[in-house]
């Protein structure tokens, strides 16, 4: 009866010892710089890894005031291309630890 005691106390610790881990981990995502871009480079999305857009940067030549729908497009594809890093590293940084837990 005493082993199963220590072993559940050796898997507690462990636990503890893996959620600290991720929790650092995400913060450490958390604090990075993502920037996304559309095909030509004319517009530049900057998001943080809490998914928080901090700039948005748009080339003159982008802005054609007969076409609007392009410099929507522009952005569409900078700021998506952002989000994607974020998932992306999420996945491959935070993976290790979500993949192997029942619901996750």
């Amino acid at each position: 009866m005493m082993r199963g005691n220590r072993n559940m106390g050796n898997m507690m610790k462990q636990m503890k010892k893996m959620e600290k881990q991720l929790a650092e981990e995400q913060k450490a995502m958390e604090a990075k710089t993502y920037v996304g871009v559309s095909p030509d480079e004319m517009v530049k999305a900057t998001f943080t890894g809490k998914r928080e857009m901090t700039d948005l940067s748009i080339d003159p030549k982008a802005i054609d005031p007969d076409d609007p729908d392009m410099l929507s497009d522009l952005i569409l594809a900078a700021v998506n291309s952002a989000l994607k890093q974020i998932d992306e590293d999420g996945k491959q940084t935070l993976g290790k630890y979500t993949n192997n837990m029942p619901g996750m």
